[in-house]
Order: structure tokens, then sequence, then C-alpha cells
């Protein structure tokens, strides 16, 4: 089997989970004598808002956990930790689905937005609620009786938390329809990308695997002066992070390099008034002749005015500035990592390994 073809299988094999997830779901929401109408809805928004993106970060548990148990997973193993690969998914979608009626979104996943759809409009905001709280409807059934169920609710409660932090942060930072860059700064852009971003994309998936592994939360490892106490999820948390930051800039600045036929669509950062990574290292970097025509052009509806800004991007050279930070990045991350002390049952250096080989140096 090609690894295409291998991905693909693995791919229908967490779909397949879906199906019984959301079947799970419905007959739950029916028997609480929903109407038909009610049902049909319910089972409709999660069609359509749930299984059609990449699915990286659902697959991402059950990868995590394959890799910390060294081998096969049963098939209830499986299931456990596909069950909780979709209940990160489900909070993407919640996200995503309320997060398309702030911006005014159009399309989503190349389909229209949900709340575009004539029948759908505002009530969208009560089907983002309900996309949540099928996460915790989730854990309830098949986590209940496990000794990590609170750690899971405490993980997923304090996820969402950050991430709304994040996005209230970014709504205030760049408002669509009002630039002002003086309140963009690369210190800004982290703690967004940190709290909008790397906390759920990132650390969330791996925390799930570590939790429904029974990874615990200390154990000792062999050092130089005789043993050394680690905190796994801690660690885990100290190389997310970074990774996740390294994520979002590398799609910032793909969002300025990369051509449509390469990153699958067209860049509009710049028009839209994003606070990326490009534009606040272009702060940082510009003169005052500079920054004036990055304030008079940066944000706007006009293409002549993008070409402006992405000429000055280029006069600044930010892909060089970009190659020097990914390398540096790369490097720091890559010594993090060599530094794990692997034992029994607990954290594995591939678990990072293979999150920054599937980033590195992508250009999609």
């Amino acid at each position: 089997m090609s690894s295409a073809e291998a991905k693909a299988a693995r791919r229908a094999k967490f779909e397949g989970v879906f199906e019984k997830i959301r079947d799970e779901l419905v007959e739950h929401f029916a028997g609480e004598g929903m109407p038909a109408e009610a049902v049909k809805w319910y089972r409709d928004n999660l069609n359509y808002n749930v299984p059609g993106g990449k699915l990286n970060r659902g697959l991402s548990v059950v990868d995590t956990v394959e890799i910390l148990k060294g081998r096969a997973l049963t098939e209830d193993e499986y299931f456990k930790s596909a069950i909780l690969g979709w209940c990160v998914e489900l909070l993407q979608a919640y996200f995503l689905v309320a997060d398309d009626m702030m911006d005014s979104s159009i399309t989503r996943r190349g389909q229209p937005c949900w709340y575009r759809l004539p029948e759908i409009g505002s009530i969208a905001i009560n089907d983002s609620f309900m996309l949540e709280a099928a996460i915790y409807r989730l854990l309830k059934v098949h986590f209940r009786p496990e000794p990590y169920y609170a750690d899971l609710l405490d993980l997923f409660h304090e996820t969402t938390y950050q991430t709304e932090m994040g996005q209230l942060v970014d709504l205030i930072t760049a408002p669509e329809d009002k630039v002002d860059l003086s309140k963009f700064s690369l210190e800004r852009h982290r703690l967004i990308v940190i709290y909008k971003t790397a906390y759920y994309s990132f650390y969330l998936p791996v925390a799930c695997a570590m939790l429904v592994s029974r990874i615990p939360d200390t154990y000792t490892v062999p050092a130089a002066s005789g043993s050394a106490t680690v905190k796994p999820y801690d660690l885990a948390l100290s190389i997310l992070l970074p990774l996740g930051e390294y994520f979002q800039i590398q799609d910032d600045f793909l969002d300025f390099s990369g051509t449509p036929e390469q990153i699958g669509k067209i860049g509009t950062d710049i028009v839209d008034n994003k606070c990326s990574w490009v534009v606040n290292t272009a702060i940082k970097l510009a003169s005052p002749a500079q920054r004036q025509l990055l304030d008079e052009n940066y944000g706007r509806k006009d293409a002549e005015k993008e070409k402006k800004v992405k000429a000055l991007f280029e006069e600044l050279g930010i892909r060089k500035v970009y190659a020097e930070y990914e390398e540096r990045v790369v490097s720091d991350l890559k010594k993090k990592i060599g530094e794990i002390v692997e034992v029994e049952g607990g954290l594995k250096r591939e678990v990072f390994e293979s999150f920054l080989g599937k980033i590195y140096r992508r250009s999609k």
C-alpha cells in the first residue's frame, strides 16, 4: 500500500467513528422527545460542520496514542482515542461556525458557511453551542468511569477558554473595517497565536492522547545526579506552544509568499487587515517613510494598494527574515525534543518529531 493509500485508509477508518458517534448523538437527542424537524436539523448541523476539513487535529490524537503505546491499538483503544479526536474536531467546528459569523465569511472548506444557508441564518449561534455541548455528552457517555474523566473535562474547558481569550484579542486588534497599525506588534501577534491557535490545535490533541494513555502527572527519569522528576504535561506544553506559533507564522508567511496553485487559496491577509507575522515584522523593520506607506495601504480592499504592500514586504527582505526565523526555531525545537529522557509509560520524542516533520518547510 502506498503512503497516499495508507493515509486515505487511516482517514476512512477515523471517519467511520464519526458516523457512529453522530448517530449516537442524534439518537439521544431524539430520545429526549425532540420533534423530527429538530432531529433533522441537528443531524444536518453535525454532518455539515464537523467532518469536512483536513482532520489533522483529530487524527493526531490517534497517532499520538499509537506512538505512546508503541504498538497497534486494540479496537477499544482505537475507538476511545478516535472519540477524543472527534471531540477536538467538534471544538474546532464550534469555533468555526461562530467565527464565520463574526468575520462575515462567505465560504468555509469549499462550501457556503453554515449561517449563509438560507434557512439557517442566526440560528447558527445556537447550532455552534450544540456542537460544543456534544463534546461533553460524548465524554460523559464514554469516559465517565475513567479515573482521568475530570482531567479531560478540565482540559477541554480550559482550552476552550484560552481559545476564546485569543479570539477576543484578535477581534479587537484587527477589525476588518478599521485599520490601526499602532495596535499591532510582534508581541501582540504572539499572544493571539498562542491563545487562539496553539493551545487547541497542538496541545489539546496531545494532552488528550496522554490522558487516554494514562501518562501520569509526574514521573522520575535517570539523570546525572541519580534521578530527576518530569512533569510530562508541562514538558509537552513547552514544546507544543512554540511549535504552534511556528505553524501559524509559517501560515502567515505562505499567505504572502505562496501562489494560489501552491496553497490552494488566494492570500487575503493584506486586504483583510490581518494581524499577521508578516506585517508585524515589516512594522518592526520599516523606516518612517515605509511605515507611512504601510499605514496608507494595508488593510484596504484595493488591489493596487495590496501590490504596494507586497512590494514593500519584498523590499524589507521578509523572505530572508522568515528563512532565518524558521531555521532558528526548528533548531531550538529539535534541541528541546532531543532532551526528552524516554522511560516506559512516559513521553516519547517521536510524538513531537512527527508534528515537526509534518510542518517543517511545508509549502501549503
